[in-house]
């Protein structure tokens, strides 16, 4: 790294997310790359994962509170705390991801006037909604883009939402190949694992909240069919249940308690030893900006069943890294699985091809150059 430039020729930027948990997800190691070039500052909620920014000392932290859902009480006061700091800043970029940071801090940044306002949408939420709930998502989506300067979908699926349902009609940057975090392929390493479970089983695995909008109830429910037809099946689950924002059917949570094939290991910090004990991954959701889980799944060597929606199709080559079904197909999910079972030479062949099209498309060091490079411009252009 080239020596810290002198302070006051520093740009700065602002990066913001609406937890403390995504900030840390999301920009951790891009903080690392470039406090040298740039003085930046973290917003989150309160939260550990902002603590542990704070305590790597190469960013400057601020909590504000930030609700995920809508509440316009508190939307009011975090607007008002956010404009309060962005004046006392006074960055030359706010760059915020996720829903409603994006929301708070881009019309913060547009009301203080901040030259440079990134919002990456790494997912869009109202696609699966409906009445007006709908309504009031797309109306906060139209105001992000409003008053953004620049926006960045996460991959052409986002982008092309975006654009058909006239959310903005501005010009939209995917960068690279439009995944924003990358993948550790050293740290994601199928080589690092041993595979301790018998080879006579054969073992799907799902990581990620395990709600109704991830295709959890479907999933359950195709799974039991399989495992009356092939009872070494198994189902491993990794992730943590959302019942107050999403719950699934009740049968369906007392299926998941009761075992017979299906082991859930609630959430794990470490969620590799369980894709080195996995087969295949199975990612049935409805709904994705650019799902991280496959990616990370296909860096340790698996295949996927994904559904055909934003990120798991720009992921997944049908029949060369996976297979791709309709979304909430309860029977299409059974067949997909059913036909893993039954076709182990094309399986491997899928395994085979699947870390290296991961490493060619979404290699970290790659994924954050293009941001890096982005950011770059942007300031060159000011």
């Amino acid at each position: 790294m080239p020596d810290k430039l002198p302070f006051l020729m520093m740009k700065k930027i602002i990066c913001a997310t609406t937890s403390s948990l995504s900030i840390e997800d999301f920009f951790g190691g891009v903080f690392q790359d470039i406090s040298d070039k740039y003085e930046i500052v973290a917003i989150s909620s309160p939260g550990r994962d902002l603590d542990v920014v704070k305590s790597n000392g190469l960013v400057k932290t601020i909590a504000i509170p930030m609700e995920r859902r809508i509440s316009p009480l508190k939307d009011l006061l975090s607007l008002w705390r956010m404009c309060k700091v962005i004046r006392k800043e006074r960055p030359d970029m706010v760059h915020s991801m996720t829903p409603k940071a994006g929301f708070i801090c881009m019309i913060a940044s547009y009301l203080t006037r901040v030259p440079i306002r990134i919002h990456t949408f790494t997912g869009l939420v109202w696609p699966t909604a409906n009445g007006f709930k709908r309504r009031i998502l797309m109306a906060t989506d139209w105001t992000i883009c409003m008053c953004a300067t620049h926006v960045i979908p996460e991959g052409e699926g986002v982008k092309n939402d975006l654009l058909n349902h006239k959310i903005t009609k501005k010009p939209l940057r995917v960068l690279g190949h439009g995944n924003i975090k990358g993948i550790d392929l050293e740290h994601f390493n199928p080589c690092i694992f041993n595979k301790n479970a018998s080879h006579d089983d054969f073992n799907f695995i799902f990581v990620g909240r395990l709600v109704r909008d991830k295709g959890i109830n479907e999933l359950i429910a195709a799974f039991d069919k399989l495992h009356q037809e092939y009872s070494h099946t198994n189902l491993l689950l990794v992730g943590r249940y959302e019942n107050n924002l999403d719950p699934l059917l009740t049968n369906i949570s007392q299926r998941i308690e009761k075992g017979d094939g299906i082991i859930s290991y609630g959430q794990q910090d470490d969620v590799r030893p369980f894709y080195a004990q996995a087969n295949a991954l199975v990612f049935p959701s409805y709904r994705e900006g650019f799902p991280n889980v496959v990616i990370e799944a296909g860096a340790m060597g698996l295949p996927s069943i994904v559904t055909d929606i934003n990120g798991s199709r720009e992921i997944i080559i049908e029949g060369e890294n996976g297979v791709i079904i309709p979304p909430r197909d309860e029977d299409a999910l059974f067949n997909a699985m059913k036909y893993f079972m039954e076709n182990p030479s094309h399986v491997a062949k899928m395994a085979a091809n699947a870390r290296p099209l991961i490493a060619s498309r979404y290699e970290q060091g790659f994924v954050r150059q293009c941001l890096y490079d982005y950011y770059k411009q942007l300031f060159d252009e000011l």
